[in-house]
């Protein structure tokens, strides 16, 4: 902002703001008469997802969730989903919410134990815009991801680059120019989005399934977590504070075969990153997620930002933040919750090495990856605590979107695995929409029209939806309905109508005062 020095003459200053108040009052007035609302900012929060300091600050890199299961309707294929930025805000316009073009969004595939990845699936994007001289993100109703109005647009290349000892063998591109689904900005820009994110579901050869887009967000939890774990007296549970916003999502299906080692060793871990070129040109890894709530609340401040640029391999480097974990003995000092003997080596199962006889690898070396054994069949009725309520095929086998990992991760930190039975949890047990049946299985995003509508209430009920625009035109609406009604193009022309009215007093006011300046002078 340009700063002023010196006075002005009193004369001049009166005047100038005897016509900036009538400017800005007619001003105003027109607005209103528009039709222009205030707008209401989100809540600011601590996330879950924002785990790691130089992360919190690049949301287009973050990796927020990954989840990886058995698919319930095709149980000869794996699915993994994997989110990247945290808290979209579904109004968040005009601009949406985008993957970065500058950035290798990757899925890592370990199928022998050994901590590195043999398969790498690679999703790298491009933005296309059709009219750089509007600010709008879609210009009409959206009718298909090729609509001529949807003015920002994103597609992807995928590739699955197969590896030994981290030096690539083969690199094959195995789907090209694939539409992603848009942001859904609203009802009146997307009238259909189902169909939008239907279409963005591509099915490849080989038998492999994609989808790139927003979802609803599925990871719920009361984030208050935070705030001296819930309060310190447990009076801040039961809110799922991530409900309402939104996620970019990759969504991957294949088939199990193809990434398992062999029927004789079907374990694989799993875990995403994020990779950005650094000043010097080179990718370099800057956000990395395997199990849920590692980086958040196991690894200390000072390694949150090396994790994220480390490789499962490496994670011998972080083995005393799980053998002497921190959380327990907060639980013990604020809930008086007894904590496990040290060192920890259940622990070291759950979130290094994998369960002996259920989803650890032969020759395992220990390295934090989600991982799961591909031969235990998904569950008609999933259990939200997983293998705790003995439900095989959930978490920490794996991750399904339905389940409880905060609950179960509160239970197994406060030595759940070693004989202190409890019954933690944050009184969140479910997302707050629901899950689809079928592939991506992520509920839909949050529409960026969602909420309510301007209503003037009255001594019997709320106004509908529909009359919303009354407390914007001094319930001209109201009126009109109890006469016969009014169509939207009349009240569109008399909202015009008003706007040029105050306009051109405005240009009478402006030349007025020019005038008595002339003469001042």
């Amino acid at each position: 902002m340009t700063r002023f020095s010196g006075r002005v003459p009193a004369g001049r200053t009166a005047r100038r703001g005897l016509a900036a108040r009538v400017c800005a009052g007619i001003a105003a007035g027109g607005l209103v008469l528009v039709g222009v609302t205030a707008l209401e900012p989100g809540a600011a929060s601590a996330s879950s997802h924002r785990e790691a300091p130089l992360i919190s600050g690049q949301p287009q890199y973050d990796n927020t969730d990954l989840y990886a299961f058995v698919s319930p309707d095709k149980p000869d294929t794996t699915t993994v989903v994997a989110d990247w930025i945290p808290f979209e805000d579904p109004a968040g316009g005009p601009n949406f919410f985008t993957f970065a073009d500058d950035a290798q969004y990757d899925i890592h595939i370990d199928n022998n134990g050994d901590g590195q990845g043999e398969l790498l699936y690679r999703y790298t994007f491009t933005t296309h815009h059709k009219n750089g001289s509007t600010f709008l993100y879609d210009t009409g109703p959206v009718t298909s991801l090729g609509d001529p109005d949807l003015n920002i647009t994103q597609t992807y290349d995928l590739e699955l680059i197969r590896l030994h000892n981290q030096a690539v063998v083969s690199r094959t591109r195995i789907a090209h120019d694939v539409p992603v689904a848009p942001s859904d900005v609203g009802k009146a820009s997307m009238p259909d989005y189902p169909k939008l994110r239907a279409a963005a579901v591509r099915e490849l050869p080989g038998g492999t399934t994609t989808f790139a887009g927003q979802a609803d967000d599925p990871f719920f939890l009361d984030l208050r977590v935070f705030d001296l774990l819930y309060g310190g007296n447990l009076s801040e549970v039961g809110r799922d504070t991530l409900a309402g916003y939104n996620v970019n999502s990759i969504a991957l299906q294949v088939p199990t075969s193809a990434i398992r080692q062999s029927a004789g060793q079907p374990v694989v871990g799993i875990w995403s990153t994020t990779q950005r070129k650094n000043a010097a040109g080179k990718w370099t890894q800057v956000s990395r997620l395997g199990s849920p709530l590692v980086n958040e609340v196991v690894n200390p401040l000072k390694d949150k930002d090396k994790f994220n640029a480390s490789a499962p391999w490496q994670d011998a480097q972080f083995l005393g933040n799980v053998t002497h974990p921190e959380l327990p003995g907060l639980l013990q000092a604020i809930y008086k919750v007894p904590a496990p003997k040290e060192p920890r080596d259940d622990l070291v199962s759950a979130y290094l090495t994998g369960v002996k006889g259920l989803n650890q690898p032969p020759h395992v070396r220990p390295a934090e990856e989600l991982r799961l054994n591909t031969s235990i069949p998904p569950t008609a009725s999933p259990k939200r605590l997983g293998v705790l309520d003995g439900d095989n095929a959930g978490f920490p086998n794996g991750r399904r979107l339905t389940d409880d990992v905060v609950d179960i991760s509160l239970q197994v930190v406060a030595g759940e695995l070693v004989g202190n039975k409890n019954d933690l949890g944050d009184a969140v047990d479910k997302n707050d929409q629901p899950f689809g049946d079928n592939f991506p299985y992520l509920a839909e995003p949050t529409a960026g029209s969602r909420g309510p509508v301007a209503g003037v209430k009255s001594d019997s009920s709320a106004q509908s939806p529909g009359d919303g625009r009354t407390a914007l035109t001094g319930g001209s609406q109201a009126a009109a309905a109890s006469s016969g009604g009014t169509s939207t193009t009349t009240l569109v022309a008399a909202s015009a109508a008003a706007a040029a009215t105050a306009a051109l007093m405005t240009g009478f006011i402006l030349l007025w005062w020019r005038r008595r300046r002339g003469q001042a002078g």
